[in-house]
């Protein structure tokens, strides 16, 4: 845990405290922001108070009362629950605007961690309990020096590895006539763990209808074959398999055999430029030293599908934050499953992946950008055509 770091970050924000608060592990973010070991056995409710300014403040149950010793600050002692509250608000009294892992109406529900009863309690002793979504950012999604250059080792071995893969298909079509979704992606999985990178899952190799489904994945016993005449989409992801390191997750699509027909390339440059719609409204603002929110590089993006008549076919968010989880806790690009206010931080890494899914095919086209603090850059390649294959 970097104390003077989040105080620093507590004054910037004009905040009197941030409060952390378990119990049973409900809370990750917690353990991580605050260095703490994920094997700890919990089974009494804790406290952990960061002010602005000055010392720490402990609040532990008396049969698990070295559960935060790691940590600095005073300890205060409960058993009761009259002893815990009693406690609480003798702990918080100096304090006002407090953050905690909350969301109003949980908006953002990525950091919703605390419990409503909780959050009354607080209420009830006159505090302002406000959003540690920007806190949780700021110490979560920022990236090292290491982990952008493990990125990049990530991405050049996955546009490589991509590459190859077309090219593979291509001839084991030629020599087989068909190939299954399955056999693709097993071949993938393979290739990723020969360029020394890891995986959780996938990747998605899905063909014409299947490729309607954005979070499809193919099984040996749920799988179409490949073969001349289809349309195929692939999302890949991987990272190096060190702890920390940071991902790269592209989707690319194309046709089997063929040329696009002509629904199929209006698709393609709809995505096509909503994709760049929202990669310029980014780099906009951080060339002009413009903060932006989440939520309006969505806009962006989903102005241009909406505009082109096919916005019931976008289902999904425009982008996720990647960081050392393939889902990290930074700002979404997100406007739709929800309204994220969190700014697209300096140092973060985050996908741009809009999509238009029809019943008989989808289109996505995913690339990473990367931000700094006066510029947002795209990290791979991009895709200006639909693949032949």
């Amino acid at each position: 845990m970097d104390l003077s770091a989040i105080q620093s970050a507590l004054r910037e924000a004009g905040l009197d405290a941030w409060l952390f608060y378990d119990h049973h592990h409900r809370d990750p973010i917690a353990y991580r922001i605050l260095g703490l070991s994920t094997s700890l056995h919990v089974t009494r409710r804790w406290f952990y108070l960061i002010p602005a300014e000055g010392e720490p403040q402990k609040l532990v149950h008396r049969i698990e009362q070295g559960r935060l010793d790691p940590l600095p600050g005073a300890k205060t002692r409960y058993s009761s629950w009259q002893e815990l509250e009693q406690s609480l608000q003798t702990i918080l009294a100096p304090y006002q605007r407090i953050a905690m892992q909350y969301s109003p109406r949980n908006a953002i529900m990525y950091v919703s961690m605390v419990d409503a009863g909780t959050i009354e309690m607080l209420r009830e002793m006159g505090k302002t309990i406000v959003s540690s979504a920007d806190l949780v950012s700021q110490f979560e999604a920022v990236l090292t020096d290491a982990q952008i250059a493990s990125h990049y080792v990530a991405q050049r071995a996955i546009d490589e590895l991509l590459a190859e893969g077309f090219r593979l298909l291509r001839q084991r079509i030629d020599n087989k006539g068909a190939v299954t979704e399955h056999d693709h992606a097993a071949w993938l999985r393979q290739a990723i763990v020969r360029a020394g990178l890891i995986t959780e899952n996938g990747p998605n190799v899905s063909v014409n209808a299947n490729s309607s489904d954005s979070h499809y994945e193919p099984t040996a016993e749920r799988s179409q074959p490949i073969a001349n005449g289809d349309f195929l989409l692939i999302d890949i992801w991987a990272r190096q398999p060190e702890a920390g390191s940071c991902w790269y997750d592209i989707t690319w699509t194309g046709v089997v055999g063929r040329e696009p027909t002509e629904r199929e390339q209006l698709v393609f440059a709809t995505v096509r430029g909503a994709r760049d719609a929202a990669i310029n409204t980014i780099q906009q603002a951080f060339r002009s030293g413009e903060p932006i929110a989440g939520w309006q590089a969505d806009d962006a993006a989903r102005a241009v599908i909406h505009g082109a008549g096919f916005g019931e076919y976008f289902t999904h968010r425009t982008g996720h934050n990647i960081a050392a989880e393939l889902h990290g806790n930074g700002a979404h690009l997100d406007n739709l499953e929800t309204h994220d206010e969190r700014l697209i931080l300096p140092q973060t890494c985050f996908s741009v992946e809009p999509g238009v899914y029809l019943p008989e095919f989808g289109v996505r086209s995913e690339i990473n950008m990367l931000t700094s603090a006066t510029d947002a850059v795209v990290t791979g390649r991009i895709q200006n055509e639909l693949v032949r294959v």
